[in-house]
């Protein structure tokens, strides 16, 4: 019986996986179909469809990988559901994309590479063909693996190896490179100093009082305020600056007015609800769902205005070399162009991305409305701080450094917490004191399933030389029944991070020479 279900369950997720698969197909067969007809007087027209059917590629693996960092600590912390998750960033995404993602693209991602190292445009064209593929065959890999990684860093590795193949290492710029490499470091570990300092300041001013609701009601307002200010800035630095060349100042200074309504607001909300508010955990909780909420929105339309030039950028390039023959910094984005942007990231994320989500959400640390709202802060705080100090971070890097402060924030103050226990070998003397120490010392070190094994032991009946009260083996049971962060997940991640940019370069270069090689080309 339990073999039949097994093998139901399978055929269900084949069958799933293969409609995935034919969606996926028809969008990039409507985009060839599309471009092919409109592009028939086009010089190199075949390119160009090629071209078009990989930024789209390219388009479904973004959302299929990146946009999980945006919504996953929601989804993880149960402020909603996947599939409202799902449909509230693929609204959010194409919407960021269309009305923000902007008019003019840099064809040369970040500028790693000098284009007039290149003999022709042709080369090019290859050049920022290949980069594209190669990106998006890299993004596709690492979602199969379920490993967050940053799509620039994807696309810069792209143009990188293909930039070396077609015009040597004279046409990198390293410092830019670099600054690149330097942020594999700097946005993972800011993003987790900044989210693990949020939650250990909620959990000092709020959580570890013995009248929650009433330190709620007195901090929850700034921490929303900060929220709104955070956000707000955000958006304006990040999400609108195609539509509004504001200065930090001026966004700042947007952003503090609309704190200052959400604290009055919040302020007055929680004091009408003040005697209906529980002194516990999960009503403290239960206050972040919203914010969760806005945040999981706001951060995917941040990202679909950003993120979708991963996509749409080296298209454009193609697209103008093609029409206009020559090499420019930056190329215009025709409108079918950014909608294929968009389409493709909402629906990537629509049949690709749960996988990533559980990931980001469940897979790594267990998460709460606070520590996933601690989350979502921080990747606002540290991509305003970083913009301003001009440094180069990964949204991918924050928010999963980010997810893992929380985690080992958790893991440390489970720890501490464990070292009281030693209070008790304090209450004992001679030998009974030996071992109890001896005991705790051998429990640190055991796996998850011997430390159960270890606390039933201490039961007088099982082990008459080693126990401990009932309440005592509570509090070891409390404290070790999980490893509060996945290792193997952290290895993983980090490792797949290490190799993005060297593993789509070395794709990109490979790619280039095949393409001037079927091209005919000497």
């Amino acid at each position: 019986m339990a073999k039949a279900k097994r093998l139901t369950r399978e055929a269900e997720e084949h069958r799933r996986g293969l409609i995935r698969l034919g969606l996926a197909a028809f969008f990039l067969m409507g985009i060839w179909l599309y471009v092919s007809a409109t592009g028939q007087n086009v010089p190199h027209a075949p390119l160009l469809v090629f071209a078009a059917v990989v930024g789209g590629y390219m388009a479904l693996n973004i959302g299929a990988n990146d946009v999980a960092n945006n919504i996953g600590p929601a989804v993880g912390s149960q402020a909603m559901t996947l599939t409202v998750a799902i449909i509230i960033a693929a609204i959010f995404e194409g919407a960021g994309a269309i009305i923000a993602g902007g008019d003019v693209v840099s064809t040369i991602k970040g500028g790693i590479i000098d284009p007039s190292n290149l003999p022709d445009s042709q080369t090019f064209v290859w050049l920022m063909t290949a980069a594209l593929l190669a990106g998006a065959l890299w993004l596709n890999l690492a979602t199969w693996m379920g490993a967050p990684v940053s799509t620039t860093h994807s696309i810069v590795g792209g143009v990188l190896g293909a930039g070396i193949a077609a015009g040597g290492f004279a046409i990198a710029d390293w410092a830019v490179m670099a600054q690149i490499a330097a942020s594999w470091v700097v946005s993972p570990v800011m993003g987790g100093v900044i989210a693990a300092g949020l939650l250990y300041f909620i959990k000092l001013a709020i959580l570890h009082q013995s009248d929650r609701a009433q330190a709620a009601t007195r901090i929850v307002p700034w921490i929303m305020g900060l929220m709104a200010w955070a956000f707000s800035t955000y958006i304006i630095v990040k999400g609108l600056k195609r539509l509004w060349e504001s200065s930090f100042f001026e966004a700042a200074s947007v952003g503090l007015a609309i704190a200052v309504v959400v604290v009055l607001l919040t302020w007055q909300y929680l004091k009408r609800s003040r005697s209906a508010t529980r002194n516990d955990r999960g009503s403290v909780n239960d206050l972040f769902t919203w914010p969760l909420i806005f945040g999981a929105a706001l951060l995917s339309f941040a990202h679909g205005a950003n993120d979708v030039a991963n996509a749409v950028g080296p298209l454009a390039a193609v697209n103008d070399a093609i029409t206009s023959g020559g090499i420019a910094t930056e190329a215009g984005i025709p409108f079918w162009i950014m909608l294929v942007g968009a389409l493709g990231l909402a629906l990537g994320l629509a049949l690709y991305g749960p996988k990533l989500i559980k990931t980001v959400g469940s897979e790594i640390t267990e998460l709460d409305k606070t520590r996933a709202f601690c989350i979502a802060l921080s990747a606002a705080i540290t991509v305003i701080i970083a913009s301003q100090l001009g440094l180069p971070v990964s949204s991918t890097h924050t928010a999963l450094g980010a997810v893992f402060g929380v985690g080992f924030l958790r893991e440390y103050l489970k720890v501490s917490y464990a070292s009281q226990l030693h209070s008790i070998i304090a209450q004992h003397e001679g030998p009974e004191r030996a071992r109890l120490q001896a005991f705790l010392d051998d429990f640190r070190q055991a796996s998850v399933e011997e430390m159960d094994e270890m606390i039933k032991s201490t039961k007088r009946k099982r082990n008459p030389e080693i126990v401990l009260k009932k309440k005592e083996r509570k509090r070891l049971k409390s404290i070790y029944k999980e490893e509060l962060v996945k290792r193997h997940q952290l290895f993983r991640i980090v490792a797949a991070w290490i190799i993005t940019v060297p593993a789509s370069g070395f794709m990109a270069a490979l790619l280039f020479f095949t393409l001037r090689g079927m091209l005919g080309v000497s």
